[in-house]
């Protein structure tokens, strides 16, 4: 005796395909929200406390990138600037400038101004920006073209296959040590036989210690 009817067949089925065509578009769905910017937070401008344009300071006045950012050549952290190294000179350029109110009023109570982080990695991540400039990485090639920007963005993604990419193959990105903070550097044609001449040079360590998890995760 047919317990179901014949139809129930084609239903079974349905619900099989169905189910997995579902289970596969959600986890589609969930890995492209997880890469999107909304995530990343790769090119959101982030506003700051105090208005602060690199294009303006960086591009048009030209000032190099150790002035603001002093221990970026030493330490993990590339360093914030102070009160202090603004007012050196917003003391007697835009003194009265209701922008810089801020910036004033961190003087007058002697209180750090709270930065807001654009570029802010999770915690088991570790990164040294001393170990990057020291070796021949220059500011732009992780931050782009901050001459450009008036509110700082996130360049890239920031996601581990973006920085294995260039652990992988660094001499894509090598460049003289006299060039590692200009804004206007760019790749020479020859950039693969300047890159492994330059990669011998700093002794950059091989790709099975650049790939490493311990490298990054520690």
């Amino acid at each position: 005796m047919q317990v179901f009817h014949r139809s129930t067949n084609v239903l079974s089925r349905v619900t099989l395909f169905g189910g997995l065509i579902i289970l596969a578009g959600s986890i589609y769905l969930l890995a492209t929200v997880n890469r999107s910017p909304w995530v990343s937070r790769q090119g959101i401008a982030r506003e700051q406390p105090i208005q602060f344009s690199h294009r303006h300071h960086a591009g048009e006045l030209g000032i190099d990138c150790r002035y603001c950012h002093t221990t970026v050549e030493e330490l993990a952290y590339a360093g914030m600037p102070p009160t202090q190294t603004c007012i050196n000179c917003h003391s007697q350029i835009w003194s009265d400038s209701p922008y810089l109110e801020p910036l004033r009023a961190s003087w007058r109570e002697e209180t750090p101004n709270s930065w807001t982080k654009v570029y802010d990695l999770p915690g088991y991540v570790y990164f040294d920006h001393s170990v990057h400039v020291t070796k021949g990485v220059g500011c732009t090639s992780c931050h782009g073209d901050v001459d450009n920007q008036n509110v700082l963005w996130q360049e890239p993604s920031l996601h581990m296959e973006w920085c294995l990419d260039c652990h992988r193959n660094p001499e894509r990105v090598l460049r003289p040590a006299e060039e590692i903070f200009s804004m206007g550097w760019e790749r020479p044609s020859d950039q693969a036989e300047q890159g492994a001449q330059l990669a011998a040079t700093y002794d950059t360590p091989s790709e099975r210690v650049l790939t490493s998890c311990s490298t990054c995760h520690r």
